[in-house]
């Protein structure tokens, strides 16, 4: 609420712009646009375990050969389906036993109501395309043996990168401008709308940073230098990390460590730091755009292709720093995510 009082609009103006078959058509675009990969509806070719539930296939554009494929589950039932929002395997890819890929992309969106079609929230968006970013890297992947396929043997700190670099481009106006549609209207997103939206962006992104930072290092310090028995309690970790990462240190009778799934039962021990560094991957790697300019088709088709053929067809075959830098040239910088979050001015990150 605090957001939408600063910025002066709401996820429900927002959410007008954003019916769910013109997102999708929009994604499918940014897909065909960047990876040279056409998405084809192909409802009606297999069986699916709920009538909502829809089907696509992956095919390349000049050939028509299919090259993987996936359903698309998009909506809410909270009597038989978990909230949030996942993807994955169905097939995975394998030339010996000459499997193509296939994914399972799952949403909990508002269905359509009446004559009126499903509305994504601008969070609905960025989620649509965050998995997306996931199905892809399972079904683009080029490597011939299942077990290092796709999102297979992919370290835990590379995981989100190409989701999160598939969210970059809900903040490519052109790219908004493609889909965001009023369904009612058909008007445009408005310029000044999407304005408040950019700069909604970095709202609170000090303190974000920090809290992931503070999660991060706690993770670390209490899986490498703590010592149970010793003359440290966790408690006295997590003082020690607050001081150098939290604004107001935490209350004397603060207990969140009791609660810290992540860390102990969630998969993320030694491991809460790949969220913060994935979003450095991502942010960097959408750099990579930014440095051939958004507007230049033919380099971003180029680069796209690169990306394609790096991060999201290497899989588990090779170390995730060696894929960066076969796309990148280099290691990756957190300058690109400073400039995104609006923590240091275009010309600092240059």
């Amino acid at each position: 609420r605090r957001r939408e009082a600063l910025y002066s609009y709401s996820d429900e103006e927002l959410r007008q712009y954003f019916p769910l078959d013109s997102v999708l058509k929009g994604l499918f675009g940014v897909i065909e646009r960047l990876f040279d990969a056409r998405v084809v509806a192909a409802d009606g070719e297999v069986d699916v375990w709920h009538p909502d539930v829809r089907f696509f296939r992956l095919e390349d554009p000049r050939t028509g050969e299919t090259r993987a494929s996936f359903f698309l589950d998009s909506f809410a039932r909270p009597e038989e389906k978990r909230g949030g929002a996942w993807m994955d395997v169905c097939v995975g890819r394998s030339a010996v036993l000459d499997r193509k890929p296939v994914a399972y992309l799952t949403c909990n969106g508002s269905p359509p109501v009446g004559d009126t079609p499903s509305l994504l929230s601008f969070r609905d968006v960025e989620t649509l395309f965050h998995e997306m970013g996931h199905g892809l890297q399972h079904m683009l992947t080029t490597v011939p043996y299942a077990d290092a396929a796709g999102i297979n043997n992919v370290e835990w700190d590379a995981v989100e990168l190409p989701s999160q670099f598939m969210e970059n481009w809900c903040y490519h106006k052109p790219t908004l401008d493609s889909f965001a549609r009023h369904h009612e209207t058909g008007e445009a997103l408005p310029a000044d709308l999407f304005a408040k939206v950019e700069r909604a962006r970095h709202f609170n992104a000090g303190l974000g940073m920090l809290r992931q930072l503070y999660f991060a290092k706690l993770d670390m310090d209490l899986h490498s230098t703590f010592s149970p028995g010793g003359d440290k309690t966790p408690f006295d970790v997590q003082a020690e990390v607050a001081a150098d990462y939290t604004v107001l240190a935490p209350l004397p009778d603060d207990k969140f460590l009791c609660g810290f799934s992540h860390i102990f039962a969630g998969g993320y021990a030694a491991g809460y730091y790949s969220y913060k560094w994935a979003e450095v991957m991502a942010a960097d790697a959408f750099g990579a755009f930014e440095e051939e300019g958004l507007e230049d088709e033919a380099a971003v088709g180029d680069l796209g292709i690169k990306f394609r053929d790096t991060v999201l067809a290497l899989g588990g075959s090779r170390h995730p720093s060696d894929v960066f830098k076969s796309f990148r040239g280099r290691d990756p910088s957190p300058k690109t995510l400073l400039r995104q979050s609006g923590l240091v001015g275009a010309a600092s990150s240059s």
